[in-house]
């Protein structure tokens, strides 16, 4: 990998790093849905599967869980390992959206984030019971605004770098 691709890599993971701290203080519902967030940090996820590779973005993902388990949550805590299940299978999700399909940026977003929320129920389900199965209506009627939300934020983010930068 060529020394420009690392640093703009880094750069990315550590956007991501922050945008996923910062949007942790915006108390959303007022903690009736617990956990619930608008995934700033897939407008970085998204812009990298786009622009890079899944893998370069798989990298970003797993690197970004990680370093937020250390700096915030805790490293092996029940918000680590959400966190992971989320993004390991919203990668995955986006990126055949976008290779297989005809989705738009915005659809891809969609896509990721509600796989995103069936991770999390999946992991919920592992680790305490079957009863989580009932979050999951609500968790998944709220991943499809934050879909939308993410995915118009990277199309216009991607639209600007597009025109100013050359990846």
């Amino acid at each position: 990998m060529e020394i420009k691709k690392i640093s703009r890599i880094s750069m990315l993971l550590a956007l991501s790093v922050v945008l996923n701290i910062l949007e942790s203080f915006i108390p959303l519902f007022n903690g009736i849905i617990p956990g619930f967030k608008l995934g700033l940090a897939n407008i970085v996820i998204l812009l990298v599967i786009y622009t890079y590779s899944f893998k370069d973005a798989l990298l970003i993902s797993l690197l970004r869980v990680f370093l937020v388990g250390i700096l915030r949550t805790g490293l092996f805590s029940m918000s680590f390992f959400f966190s992971l299940g989320g993004s390991i299978i919203s990668i995955i999700v986006m990126y055949l959206a976008k290779k297989i399909t005809k989705l738009s940026i915005i659809g891809v977003s969609i896509m990721g984030s509600v796989s995103h929320t069936l991770g999390q129920i999946i992991v919920a389900i592992i680790f305490y019971n079957i009863n989580m199965i009932y979050y999951t209506a609500w968790a998944l009627l709220l991943s499809l605004p934050t879909g939308i939300l993410v995915g118009y934020l990277t199309k216009e983010i991607k639209k600007t770098l597009d025109l100013s930068i050359k990846w």
